[in-house]
């Protein structure tokens, strides 16, 4: 019977037989801003159906498949569309990318996603780099046997969003004259949107955005000693009394590519 970590292995060396260079970094795309992926030169795609014991997407917005190539000279592997833990998958398929990303040799990730906004300052289409997040989705993808292989048992998590990569950030995006907010991401279960009464307490808490993604994957990067960056794309705000839909958040998405993949390729060249 194969050990989670025979998955893992398997699913790097059949990548590593589609791929021509180790990549540098890893980049996960939340929804919507697959538009990312288009900018990569001398590219592979593979698709997750293609790869052993890799699950497969289900939500729009997101294609399924790993996208390898070269952007601002630099080798990237990209999840061209994440697993959710709303989805059924266990946690340890949720992060599994993240493994794979480890046994591939990459030490810096970049991951992204579509947030609602809680900070009254936002508006739909804004960018926010996250400084730091919190758990609230009831359950954490370390819980288990702890293999030493990926990490320790106990990781530090105080400075999960790289301090350098996040003024890296900031200064590219005033190179590029846009605006990009700096805050707090609250990961939640989904796959319903908050309560009036939910977002009032978030709110309350400091929470600056909330979603249904990118903080098992931050967990699990920290896990195995990643350098990390993440983005997200604000969708919508809260108010009292409005409602969100999914179509809103693809919307918003489609407003902000031209700035997302203009700053995110600026990173990419610095990091």
């Amino acid at each position: 019977m194969k050990t989670f970590r025979d998955k893992v292995n398997e699913s790097a060396e059949f990548i590593k037989s589609k791929i021509t260079a180790q990549p540098e970094i890893g980049m996960v795309l939340g929804s919507g801003l697959g538009v990312l992926a288009e900018e990569v030169e001398e590219k592979i795609t593979i698709p997750y159906k293609e790869i052993p014991n890799f699950p497969v997407s289900t939500v729009a917005g997101h294609s399924g498949c790993l996208v390898f190539g070269k952007m601002e000279g630099k080798y990237v592997l990209i999840q061209n569309g994440r697993w959710h833990f709303y989805e059924g998958y266990p946690m340890s398929d949720v992060t599994f990318f993240i493994r794979v990303l480890f046994e591939l040799g990459v030490k810096k990730l970049f991951v992204t996603n579509a947030a609602g906004g809680i900070n009254p300052l936002f508006v739909p289409g804004d960018l926010m780099l996250i400084s730091d997040h919190v758990n609230m989705m009831g359950t954490n993808p370390l819980i288990g046997p702890n293999d030493e292989h990926f990490g320790t048992r106990f990781p530090d998590l105080s400075k999960a969003y790289t301090p350098e990569y996040r003024q890296i950030a900031l200064e590219c995006a005033a190179k590029l004259g846009k605006r990009i907010h700096e805050g707090v991401y609250m990961g939640l279960t989904g796959p319903s949107y908050e309560t009036q009464a939910e977002l009032r307490m978030f709110q309350k808490w400091g929470v600056d955005a909330v979603g249904m993604s990118t903080v098992p994957e931050v967990i699990v990067a920290a896990h195995c000693g990643m350098k990390v960056i993440g983005i997200s794309c604000i969708t919508n705000i809260f108010s009292p009394g409005k409602a969100a839909d999914h179509k809103e958040v693809l919307e918003a998405a489609e407003k902000v590519k031209p700035f997302f993949k203009s700053l995110t390729k600026l990173i990419v060249s610095k990091i």
